[in-house]
């Protein structure tokens, strides 16, 4: 049964395609088959896997705005047991034509259904830095979202927003989402950077992963070179601890799916 995750957080710059990219990469280092879906329109996750948005004919935006098969939109990757679909030049125009259909809320889950991913362990969503018509999509289409946050002021109360978001896609589409609060770009050295893991915590408890994403500049050198950290340099920090991270991942994958067949 193929597992949803959406990685978004509306504050820019904590990671979130970087997530998606190496994340996904590590499940599928661990033998996990991961399809990663671009809905960013800046599509810094399809440049990465080394395709040029404005050469693809068949592509994310297409797939919402106007119901092209998403299995037609598939790519393959640099990467062993990961494919990707791209994103289009049109994403932006998702944003504003979206919200004047009746239940656009439910185009990317209902594209997922009529796809039939069960070739699939993971489908992973690489959100827009914002909160509108197209994360509300994903977060619809999803069982996880994973919200990766920096250990600084700005990005932590940002949070606040993420959380009423959940409630109102709970509420309006998708009762049974879950999510996991990832720690990203840590600066173990730095006491603000302590104190507000620490805080972070305390306020969410299991809600946060125990995994964290340090530092390592090597994680921005992979997507210029177009593979994902654990290909690029498979013994630096980052690649290890992504691949921490997915193993975490998927055994709260398990339990969930263990706890869902005792009911």
């Amino acid at each position: 049964m193929t597992y949803t995750i959406a990685v978004s957080n509306e504050k820019g710059g904590v990671a979130k395609t970087t997530t998606t990219f190496s994340l996904g990469a590590s499940l599928a280092e661990l033998g996990k088959h991961v399809l990663l879906i671009d809905l960013d329109p800046q599509a810094n996750l399809s440049l990465a896997n080394s395709i040029e948005p404005g050469n693809v004919t068949q592509n994310s935006s297409l797939i919402l705005l106007e119901g092209l098969p998403l299995r037609d939109a598939i790519n393959k990757t640099n990467t062993e047991n990961m494919s990707i679909v791209p994103c289009g030049a049109r994403m932006s125009d998702a944003e504003h034509f979206l919200p004047v259909r009746i239940n656009y809320q439910f185009i990317l889950r209902e594209a997922l259904h009529q796809a039939g991913l069960d070739d699939y362990d993971y489908v992973i969503f690489d959100c827009p830095p914002s909160m509108g018509a197209v994360t509300m999509n994903a977060l619809t289409a999803s069982d996880l979202l994973i919200i990766p946050t920096q250990a600084e002021y700005f990005s932590a109360y940002a949070l606040r927003d993420m959380m009423v978001m959940i409630r109102r896609v709970r509420k309006e589409t998708n009762p049974d989402l879950a999510y996991r609060i990832l720690i990203t770009l840590l600066d173990q050295r730095n006491r603000t950077h302590r104190v507000i893991r620490e805080q972070l915590q305390q306020t969410f408890g299991s809600g946060l992963f125990s995994s964290v994403v340090e530092i390592d500049t090597r994680l921005r050198e992979s997507p210029i070179v177009g593979v994902p950290i654990s290909q690029y340099r498979p013994k630096s920090r980052g690649a290890q601890q992504y691949r921490v991270l997915a193993e975490e991942l998927m055994e709260y994958v398990r339990q969930q799916k263990d706890s869902q067949s005792a009911q």
